[in-house]
């Protein structure tokens, strides 16, 4: 028997961008434009403006189907459309063309501080934000202790809002919307704001309302660990068109591939064009899993080579190439170079193997030296490669954010009985 809670047919959703009078625009331009449509000036529209008027469709023909007690995956890069849908299944906004069709009460998170009056206190936003989900004053008592425990705010539940962090905002936010019963819950990325141990909860409590009491869940997140955790389905989004709708490990593998960026391989074609100097000149640099899979997931608990193609410009020159290896946050992480040694003129090939359970999860960058005689670097490039490693672990109670640190190592632990 179909339950289908959430049915959306071709829907699609167009933005008009206006661009406005550059500041490089000069005088001679906006008279000549106005010789031309002296009427349209009146009006205050002249054909440049009119000309600059972009269209963009954020959504085109997005069509799914979610039944009740899903737990839905939605994941996507920056700009794949993720908010633009959540905002018409909220009826924030109205699509384009096409229609959605929803049965049940929808409560959602989208933004922090949604739905709050910032002058009012904690309490007072309890019943405010209860209302606006249609409960009823006599509900939202009922529910107010639990609601109160779970968030962690007490202390502060008579303090207007305004003066909330953004992380206690967002934890009375979902302890509200999570436990006044709604029939769908939709939660995106701001659970990202919270600590490790709220966000815990929050998987927690989003798995009760599902298995528990059948009620749908859309979860919107870059975080892949807390996706498959807490889904099995899922929905990848590009540049506003369903790719994958499936199981939550093809989608979130196919995801994963497609947020690698460009910069995980690059390619000269000929010696002078490539990055280097008299003594070396790089052909080729990627970084690729150990498998030798072009373009597959680099995985935290997956070992990685790096390799590198170079021309020995001149001989009889003992050289070797060094990478330093640096996350996003700009901190190097490591060092390591080729072995030293005099070539003959040629094409090389150097392969570094980065094993399994020591980058944590993020983005890395590589910055290459040419190095002469062991001690005497004749050529440095900072960025000439860039990749993102992925935390790919499967969990199911365990933390499933990001771990602190500049490494990730899986050290050997040992625990012994001592006696009572």
């Amino acid at each position: 028997m179909n339950k289908a809670v959430i049915r959306a047919e071709n829907v699609s959703k167009r933005y008009i961008i206006g661009h406005q009078w550059s500041k490089n625009d000069g005088l001679r331009h906006r008279v000549e434009d106005f010789l031309r449509t002296p009427f349209r000036w009146l009006k205050g529209q002249t054909s440049e403006q009119r000309n600059r008027n972009e269209e963009f469709w954020a959504l085109n023909n997005i069509a799914f189907e979610i039944q009740q007690g899903e737990v839905i995956g939605f994941v996507g890069r920056n700009g794949a459309g993720k908010s633009t849908l959540l905002k018409i299944l909220t009826r924030i906004t109205a699509p384009t063309t096409g229609r959605v069709r929803i049965k049940g009460r929808v409560a959602s998170l989208l933004e922090v501080g949604t739905g709050f009056h910032p002058e009012l206190t904690g309490r007072e936003n309890v019943f405010l934000n209860g209302a606006i989900l249609g409960m009823s004053k006599v509900e939202i008592k009922r529910k107010f202790d639990e609601i109160v425990d779970f968030s962690g705010v007490e202390k502060f539940l008579d303090t207007p809002v305004k003066r909330y962090s953004s992380g206690m905002y967002v934890r009375l936010a979902f302890a509200v919307a999570a436990h006044l019963e709604p029939e769908i819950l939709i939660v995106d990325e701001v659970l990202a704001v919270g600590d490790a141990q709220f966000q815990k909860k929050c998987l927690g409590k989003m798995q009760d309302v599902s298995t528990k009491d059948g009620r749908t869940v859309l979860f919107v997140s870059h975080n892949m660990v807390a996706v498959q955790t807490l889904c099995r389905r899922a929905i990848l989004l590009s540049q506003g068109e369903i790719i994958n709708d499936g199981p939550v490990a093809g989608v979130v593998a196919d995801y994963l591939k497609e947020s690698q960026g460009t910069e995980i391989q690059r390619q000269w074609s000929e010696p002078e064009t490539g990055p280097g100097n008299d003594v070396i000149r790089i052909k080729r640099i990627e970084v690729l899993p150990e498998n030798g899979d072009a373009g597959g997931v680099l995985s935290m608990q997956s070992p990685l080579r790096i390799e590198t193609d170079y021309w020995v410009i001149k001989g009889g020159t003992r050289s070797h190439i060094t990478y330093h290896l640096s996350n996003d946050q700009g901190i190097t992480v490591l060092t390591t170079g080729s072995d030293a040694a005099t070539r003959e003129p040629g094409l090389y090939r150097a392969v570094c193997k980065v094993p399994a359970n020591l980058l944590n999860s993020g983005g890395y960058f590589l910055k290459l030296l040419v190095v002469e005689n062991e001690n005497k670097a004749t050529y440095e490039k900072e960025s000439i490669a860039a990749f993102e490693v992925q935390d790919t672990a499967e969990r199911t109670t365990a933390w499933v954010g990001r771990e602190p640190g500049v490494v990730q190592v899986t050290l050997p632990w040992h625990t012994e009985f001592l006696g009572n």
